[in-house]
């Protein structure tokens, strides 16, 4: 009896053993799809709504290689709000991923937000020699608001792509998007007699585009033609009183000529129409603080992060308003925020 016991007690050990064994030598199973739909999805929501660990969840799910393009393109376009040394890293592999080209297209939409202007050149700088024509011209139009010297070294490499480009959209005439950017390459290199005729032309394409609108009236300002620009913005906001783009551009327009007081109602009645709107927003933020209505400009400041936590382009300039005003509790959980968002923002090391 006692020597069966001590045989089943080997065999039971045996047993466990190699079970073990078994357990550790097996291949890792893969997350199911539900589950990895399930981490796409709360990572970009965190991401969107700037909750506590939307970096870390957004980095996570941007370092996997099995995404679609869509979803890359996805969670690419909500990375400029969260920027550190991993975003740049994590940005920089999309730029080159030469099998996925409408990735890389998102890369440098998310490049020409994350980095400031002269950083912007160094990452985009090398596409205007890549082998695909739209790369070259997507980098190219990234790079086109830059002074000379943040595009810096590829200054000449640009402005041949701006010439490959220009006659590629001079070859399609009917394309009123097109005709719209040709217009704008124009307006970046001076030539604002070619610049106006291409808008006249682009307003017969599209009549009711009211962005084509708006690049004539500051090309018609850099021509010296004010009251031209004017009467062009009058005409089109009696036409389309209730377009914020309209009102935004005039309340722009009133500020490039010294009226900041007569903008603030147009900036405000953007903002009214688009609440949503941020861009709109903040700079009326902007030009409220700039005439000493520093209350109002910090509660438009305060609405955009209400309605979007992640902002982190409001969120900066709302502490720094805040300091200004020694409210430093109000600034320190401005910061205790931003921390759980991203502990890796530049703005927390560099002690913001």
């Amino acid at each position: 009896m006692p020597k069966l016991f001590r045989n089943l007690c080997l065999l039971l050990c045996l047993f466990v053993v190699l079970a073990v064994g078994w357990h550790l030598t097996r291949p890792t199973p893969k997350p199911s799809e539900p589950a990895l739909r399930h981490s796409f999805t709360t990572a970009l929501e965190r991401a969107h709504n700037g909750q506590p660990g939307a970096a870390r969840v957004l980095y996570q799910q941007l370092a996997r290689s099995d995404l679609s393009p869509i979803r890359r393109i996805s969670l690419l376009a909500e990375l400029p709000n969260y920027p550190s040394p991993q975003a740049l890293k994590l940005v920089t592999a999309d730029l080159k991923d030469s099998q996925q080209l409408l990735v890389r297209h998102g890369a440098i939409d998310a490049v020409a937000r994350l980095v400031p202007d002269a950083q912007r050149s160094l990452l985009l700088g090398p596409l205007l020699d890549d082998d695909d024509q739209d790369i070259r011209f997507h980098a190219a139009r990234a790079l086109l608001g830059l002074s000379p010297d943040d595009v810096g070294l590829y200054f000449a490499r640009l402005e041949a792509v701006l010439d490959e480009y220009v006659q590629a959209l001079i070859s399609t005439p009917d394309d009123a998007d097109g005709q719209l950017q040709l217009a704008k390459i124009y307006l970046y290199d001076d030539d604002y007699t070619q610049a106006l005729a291409v808008l006249k032309h682009a307003r017969t394409l599209e009549p009711g585009d009211l962005e084509t609108v708006a690049v004539q009236v500051r090309v018609l300002e850099k021509q010296g033609q004010n009251d031209a620009s004017r009467q062009l913005l009058a005409e089109q906001l009696i036409a389309h009183p209730d377009s914020a783009m309209l009102q935004h551009e005039l309340g722009q327009w009133l500020i490039r000529h010294g009226q900041g007081e007569y903008a603030l109602l147009a900036l405000a009645r953007a903002s009214e129409l688009e609440p949503d709107n941020s861009s709109y927003r903040y700079d009326l933020a902007v030009t409220l603080h700039q005439l000493d209505q520093v209350d109002a400009a910090q509660r438009q400041l305060d609405e955009i992060l209400r309605r979007q936590p992640a902002n982190r382009k409001a969120r900066i300039l709302l502490i720094d308003y805040w300091k200004q005003t020694g409210q430093l509790q109000n600034v320190q959980v401005l910061l205790a925020e931003l921390e759980q968002q991203n502990p890796d923002d530049p703005a927390l090391q560099q002690g913001l």
